[in-house]
């Protein structure tokens, strides 16, 4: 079955800058585009970042364009969110997702947390 799990989150200070991976299983990675998404606490959930299958469109929210960075490597089922100039507003829960034959999946989700 499809299975993402995501990891490196964390306290970071403002200004700074985290990795998020997220490992993939039980699909053909290299077929599908993968998404990041965050909710933080008392909003709606956002589309952070998506990836096209050979990673050759990105697409960012206006609200991370020209901090974070969204990259795959598909010999290795992995997907990754470099996060730099992070801002408390850029606290929340991240999710790895794909659409899989109808079907959204999500992984367990990851606290990032950008507070002095």
């Amino acid at each position: 079955q499809v299975r993402l799990v995501e990891s490196g989150g964390g306290l970071v200070q403002p200004g700074g800058s985290l990795r998020l991976s997220c490992a993939a299983s039980g699909f053909t990675f290299s077929s599908y585009s993968m998404q990041w998404y965050r909710r933080a606490p008392g909003k709606e959930r956002e589309l952070v970042a998506s990836i096209s299958n050979n990673a050759r469109l990105r697409n960012y929210a206006d609200s991370v364009k020209g901090r974070f960075t969204i990259s795959r490597e598909n010999a290795n089922n992995m997907v990754y969110l470099q996060m730099n100039s992070l801002k408390p507003e850029d606290t929340a829960v991240y999710y790895c997702n794909v659409f899989v034959s109808q079907t959204n999946y999500w992984g367990q989700g990851i606290q990032v947390t950008a507070s002095a």
